[in-house]
Formats: C-alpha cells, structure tokens, sequence
C-alpha cells in the first residue's frame, strides 16, 4: 500500500504497443487500476474519466487507466466504446504489485487474486497527494477532478 508523499513507482507500462515509464507521463498524474475491460463497472468508470477528458487536461492533469488485459484488448475496448481515456497493460503485474493492488479477493465464497479497484492522485512534484481505495464508481471521476483542481 502506497503512502501519502511516495514518489511515482519507477516501472513501465504499455501503451498502444509501447513501453512507457509512468513517471514519463507527466504530473500531475491520476492513476487508476480497474479489473477487466469491458465489464459492466470498468466501462462505466473508463467512459467517465473519457467524458472529464477536456477538463483533466484544462487542469493540466494526466489521466491513465491500468489492468492486466493485453494492448490488443485495450484496443478493442476503447474502439468499442469511443474511449478517450489512456489505458496501460500491466500483463506482468508489475505496476500492480507496486501500488499494492494486486490483493485477495472473495466471490461467492471463493478467493483469487485480482485488482483491487483504486485510484492515485500524484501532484505536480511527483508525490502522492492522495489515494482512493476499493472505489465505487458512480460519481469517481468527478471526485477526482474535484480533488486535482484543488492541488
């Protein structure tokens, strides 16, 4: 679990086809990690923070969206749904693990391991400003926006 005033994890992404340092991304920086691509709450949250896209970047802020599916699928995903939103593949879990998402889950009585649904709010020095755990999603990207218009 990240604290409060960590710096951006030093690890890499792919982004359509590319390896990409997180901290190259520019900050501010939000960083969130959902499940799967194409579920019901996933879609939701990744067509919410494509809607806030115009506002994130008139708030000079950076918006990138990370799970474990493929580039490929990414590409399906966003041209399926008209995403505007970054997305990251994380296959290896890597940025998972360095976030501290990747935990324990429970469904109908069965565990597995999975990501945990958050959200990382870095601000314009590269620290952590703040961190939204086991998220809900109606209303998620507003209250992101909110809280990066205020750093």
């Amino acid at each position: 679990m990240m604290d409060d005033g960590a710096t951006i994890p030093d690890v890499t992404v792919t982004i359509d086809d590319t390896a990409v340092s997180l901290a190259s991304l520019g900050v501010p920086l939000v960083v969130y990690f959902y499940p799967k691509d194409d579920t019901t709450g996933c879609t939701t949250e990744a067509k919410d923070f494509s809607a806030l896209a115009d506002a994130f970047a008139a708030a000079g802020v950076s918006v990138v969206g990370i799970s474990k599916d493929t580039p490929a699928s990414h590409a399906k995903f966003t041209a399926k749904h008209a995403l505007t939103v970054r997305l990251a593949s994380d296959v290896e879990g890597i940025a998972c693990e360095a976030f501290g998402v990747w935990v324990e889950k429970a469904m109908y009585g069965k565990k597995y391991m999975g990501i945990e649904r958050a959200t990382f709010l870095f601000g314009a020095d590269g620290t952590l400003a703040k961190a939204w755990h086991k998220v809900r999603v109606p209303g998620h990207a507003e209250a992101i926006l909110a809280a990066a218009r205020a750093l």
